[in-house]
């Protein structure tokens, strides 16, 4: 007879092959985004008993990859919720990584009747979704964050215990690098059709033009996240503005000496132009960059929202009003 248990467990081990890399370099240039993800259910790695561990995670594979990895050698049970292709603190923030769907996942996985302990190892950054006392209250399984990083629950389970270390959040550059490629990827598309679009309405725009629009989003999608930690000011907006303001400088010299603009007047009109449009599509994208960063809240964005993106548009809506008015006079 098959153990009982076995009909409802997958397994898996800690090991990562050349497949599951792939996957991951897949995931971080954005391809196919919604698709990196594996069943949702319960998963034994080495040979668990009733009374190993339990450890709660998402069911996108960079976040289950990196907590089975980090577990060699230990045996356990992965708890996968159905977060629907999104990392643990992504998904605490939108709902899915919750209180209710881990607690269905308990029942749905028949989890009581596998260990003999009522705890969860949660992660840390899954905190914001998961109420503690709720789970405790529905389910009878109590709740127990782990430490920030899936790489030090080998030393968490000696004691149990989190140092003030495992609590704190980092945000390195090779963290902030690593996100490069799928925000690049995901605003190329529209450069290549805004570029386009200009063209069809001033067949003749200056190759200024173009190139400062690309430099603007290469300042907030490569350049930004790079130098965050330097950028001055709070708000992620208002280093964007500064960021895409200083970009513009080297194009803003340029149009200063443009020939074809005898004008003081239309040149200092270019230049305007140019610094209103670079500033505010470097600050949209920093603003944009406040999802891939735990250094946010859902408040704090929500004002940076109200607060910038009407600034934004209307500087975004006056250059470009400018430099159209300005190539039919």
């Amino acid at each position: 007879m098959p153990d009982p248990r076995a009909l409802h467990i997958r397994s898996t081990t800690s090991k990562l092959t050349l497949a599951d890399r792939w996957d991951h370099i897949l995931a971080r240039v954005g391809w196919r985004r919604n698709g990196h993800r594996v069943a949702p259910g319960l998963y034994q790695l080495g040979r668990p008993s009733h009374d190993s561990p339990v450890f709660v995670t998402a069911n996108y594979t960079l976040s289950f990859d990196a907590l089975r990895s980090a577990l060699s050698g230990i045996d356990g049970y992965l708890l996968v919720l159905d977060t629907n292709g999104i990392n643990v603190w992504c998904a605490a923030g939108k709902g899915s990584f919750g209180t209710d769907e881990l607690v269905h996942r308990i029942e749905a996985s028949r989890l009581r009747d596998t260990v003999r302990h009522r705890k969860l190892i949660v992660p840390q950054l899954g905190a914001p979704g998961v109420a503690a006392h709720l789970v405790k209250k529905r389910s009878g399984f109590k709740v127990e964050y782990g430490p920030v990083l899936a790489a030090d629950l080998p030393e968490y389970l000696q004691t149990r215990k989190a140092t003030p270390q495992m609590r704190q959040v980092h945000f390195p550059l090779g963290d902030r690098a690593v996100l490069i490629p799928v925000e690049l990827r995901s605003v190329l598309v529209l450069v290549a059709i805004a570029v386009f679009g200009l063209r069809l309405v001033i067949a003749d725009a200056p190759a200024i033009s173009d190139a400062t629009f690309l430099a603007a989003v290469l300042a907030g999608t490569v350049a930004f996240p790079i130098l965050l930690p330097w950028l001055p000011t709070r708000d992620f907006s208002s280093k964007g503005f500064i960021l895409g303001g200083v970009v513009a400088l080297a194009f803003v010299a340029a149009s200063l000496w443009n020939p074809t603009r005898p004008a003081l007047w239309l040149q200092a009109v270019d230049a305007l132009t140019l610094v209103l449009i670079a500033s505010s599509i470097t600050a949209f994208l920093a603003l944009n960059f406040t999802g891939s960063t735990t250094f946010t809240s859902r408040s704090g964005v929500r004002r940076e929202m109200f607060s910038y993106i009407p600034v934004m548009a209307w500087m975004a809506g006056v250059g470009v009003a400018s430099g159209v008015a300005l190539y039919f006079v």
